[in-house]
């Protein structure tokens, strides 16, 4: 398993070279965003499509 500071670096790796700072941050925090969820369904930490589907009927109102 590859450390964070890996993880980072290859994604760095992967950018176009003109990619700007912004640019090159936004896919940095994409992959952390999509780790975490990853992490989350790991440990079963989910919520069920009825309960979201519960959840935006009840904003509706």
């Amino acid at each position: 398993m590859s450390t964070a500071k890996d993880e980072m670096a290859d994604i760095i790796t992967r950018q176009p070279e003109d990619s700007s700072y912004d640019e090159i941050l936004r896919e940095l925090a994409f992959a952390c965003i999509v780790q975490r969820g990853l992490d989350d369904s790991d440990a079963g930490q989910t919520v069920s499509d009825n309960v979201i589907a519960r959840n935006i009927d009840s904003w509706r109102k």
